[in-house]
């Protein structure tokens, strides 16, 4: 038990590291910094491209911390965006890494897809992939 008796604050906490270290031990990253942000940046352009009832699948999978992150700022009505292009999501991503010394583009937001199959569900996974529009399912490799 914690001192503060709030067990599943601290687990949502060591999850969320898990995740992170997870994610910097893929990219080779020293910055957990620039790893929660590459993390975070990249599910909000998958929660983009989402239906309301397939975010909600997605998100009651990954830990609340990182959960909260992915509904950080979250438009409903701006959603799913028209965005089809792969071209177009990877540079909406290349501009929010901008300035991350470590960022080296689409190897890097691989590595967070490579994540989310290590964690997530098949089942959720095949359902997110479906729903994105054909080239961005291509970035996303299969699990």
């Amino acid at each position: 038990m914690t001192a503060q008796g709030l067990e599943v604050i601290d687990h949502s906490v060591h999850l969320a590291h898990d995740w992170t270290n997870e994610l910097a031990a893929r990219l080779g990253w020293t910055s957990k910094r620039s790893t929660l942000r590459l993390m975070r940046v990249t599910l909000h352009r998958i929660r983009d491209h989402l239906l309301v009832d397939e975010l909600a699948q997605f998100s009651a999978q990954l830990p609340i911390i990182i959960r909260g992150f992915l509904f950080e700022g979250w438009v409903p009505k701006r959603t799913p965006l028209k965005e089809r292009h792969a071209a177009e999501f990877l540079s909406a991503i290349h501009s929010e890494m901008e300035g991350s010394e470590e960022y080296r583009g689409h190897d890097d937001i691989k590595c967070v897809f490579d994540l989310l199959n290590a964690r997530l569900s098949l089942g959720e996974i095949e359902d997110i992939r479906a729903s994105l529009p054909s080239e961005l399912r291509l970035l996303w490799p299969a699990p």
